[in-house]
């Protein structure tokens, strides 16, 4: 099953995308497309659920929009992820993290919508490097910060 997502926001360019492309695949679809206003006609969609973590299970490949946070769970589930850029966001800071993602082989960035086909296509044949979550030192950093920086 490919799972689609766009998170808590709306990306009806991508939802229609992939419901066009429902057509030539031959695997099952299903959606979840948040807010949008467009309904696939060729998939399975819902709108929000608790966790989307049982899809992400289920999913031989995942298309979603580039936010952080689902780009971030997948890569950390190792499914195979194709991330589109968003244009409508108005700084494009999607852009920087799906770059460098993608240069160090964790996703394949779809930078427009019109290379959808062929990217689902590479990410169906390509091998992702294994994303390591990196460790959280945060705890320590504030600790010693504040142990070097007591008002006495």
């Amino acid at each position: 099953m490919i799972f689609v997502a766009v998170g808590t926001t709306d990306f009806d360019a991508l939802v229609q995308a992939m419901d066009r492309l429902c057509l030539a695949l031959e695997e099952e679809v299903v959606m979840q497309i948040g807010h949008g206003r467009y309904e696939p006609q060729h998939a399975q969609f819902f709108r929000f659920a608790p966790s989307l973590g049982p899809y992400y299970e289920s999913s031989s490949l995942v298309v979603a929009h580039g936010g952080l946070g689902i780009t971030m769970e997948v890569l950390e589930q190792s499914k195979p992820l194709v991330s589109v850029s968003n244009p409508d966001r108005y700084d494009r800071h999607q852009d920087d993290l799906l770059g460098t993602l993608e240069a160090e082989g964790y996703l394949l960035w779809c930078r427009e919508l019109g290379q959808l086909p062929e990217t689902v296509k590479q990410a169906q044949k390509t091998i992702f490097k294994r994303y390591v979550k990196p460790e959280c030192r945060i705890a320590e950093v504030i600790r010693d910060f504040l142990a070097g920086n007591q008002i006495r």
